[in-house]
């Protein structure tokens, strides 16, 4: 089997390009890896789902490319190359001057974004004359329209509300049209459904997938939820203590998970067609923070463990456009992995 350290490029141009991007926390514990050398590509229209176990890393990745660090944490490694530029490194001021322009997030809770003292409109339009000269009528016009644009109704009424006498899937609503109304290149939404109910997360998917078909925006949708992804994403990227472990094209992913920690996530999603058995669960956890691991972070919960995993992996070409950071991929028993090209 001839395998070799791959990043996983997308057809499309890329609009982000991370190369082995570290952000540390000095603690008492030691030092903890949040993001441990992330490699991560986004083409341009493309949604890409970062998925995960709770403390695996995927927002902080987010937070780290958009330098939302604040000490005890600081990125020691990398670059994040966005539109040919590396932000690593980049001012304060300079950074403020993309975030919401040009890259923007989508937090899980809407309220840390909303302040409950200032009217829905007021907050809308500061978004736009943080990066913008416009006249007032204008921009609320453009707000009123964003919201119209993600269905909610009686947007008129919406703007002159404050955060409080919204729903919770109304405020979720807001917040993505906050981040799209300066036409950003791209958003990183950071589990912004997971507390809704199915039918309110139903609705809002299908309001992104018209976003991103209208405007070509890209997204990196950050989530621990499979089915989510599996109904939004082009590619899944899948992480585990700070790393990528594994990542491609969405369908494949699910069809044929290489990583035994993908699988896990996937054999834990109740189906319609699994009998009544209880789920199975992925043994043990993960590295506690600050700890030290010896080769493979994931070899102590794995059923594959063997003698090499006592080596540090890295993440291989495997075949249909994924990569994997595994020595016993499970696909390479179906799928012969190969050199990526």
């Amino acid at each position: 089997m001839d395998m070799r350290p791959v990043m996983d490029i997308p057809k499309e141009p890329a609009v982000l390009r991370v190369e082995n991007l570290q952000t540390h926390f000095a603690t008492e514990l030691g030092t903890v890896r949040a993001v441990d050398g992330v490699d991560l590509e986004i083409g341009r229209g493309e949604v890409v789902g970062l998925v995960g176990e709770s403390g695996s890393g995927k927002t902080m990745a987010g937070l780290s490319i958009l330098g939302l660090i604040d000490p005890p944490g600081r990125i020691v490694g990398g670059s994040v190359v966005f539109d040919g530029q590396d932000l690593v490194g980049l001012s304060e001021r300079e950074l403020r001057s993309i975030r919401g322009s040009r890259i923007s997030m989508i937090f899980q809770d809407p309220l840390t974004t909303l302040s409950p003292t200032m009217r829905i409109g007021r907050q809308m339009m500061n978004v736009i004359f943080a990066h913008r000269s416009m006249p007032k009528a204008e921009a609320r016009r453009k707000c009123r329209d964003a919201l119209d644009k993600l269905g909610i109704p009686s947007p008129d009424e919406r703007l002159r509300s404050y955060p409080h006498q919204l729903s919770g899937g109304m405020r979720q609503r807001v917040c993505i049209a906050m981040a799209m109304l300066n036409e950003p290149s791209l958003i990183i939404a950071d589990e912004p459904t997971t507390a809704l109910d199915v039918t309110t997360q139903a609705q809002i998917l299908e309001e992104v997938r018209a976003l991103r078909r209208d405007t070509g925006t890209s997204f990196i949708w950050v989530t621990h939820d499979l089915a989510v992804v599996s109904e939004l994403a082009d590619r899944i990227v899948v992480m585990y203590a700070g790393q990528i472990v594994e990542q491609g094209p969405t369908d494949v992913i699910l069809e044929a998970p290489s990583h035994p920690y993908t699988k896990g996530l996937l054999d834990s999603i109740p189906s319609s067609n699994r009998d009544a058995r209880r789920l199975p669960q992925i043994p043990g956890s993960a590295p506690l923070a600050g700890a030290e691991v010896v080769g493979c972070k994931f070899r102590s919960r794995c059923r594959l463990v063997s003698k090499a995993c006592m080596e540090r992996p890295e993440l291989m070409g495997c075949g249909q456009d994924r990569s994997v950071r595994c020595f016993h991929p499970i696909a390479a028993r179906e799928l012969a992995c190969e050199e990526a090209i």
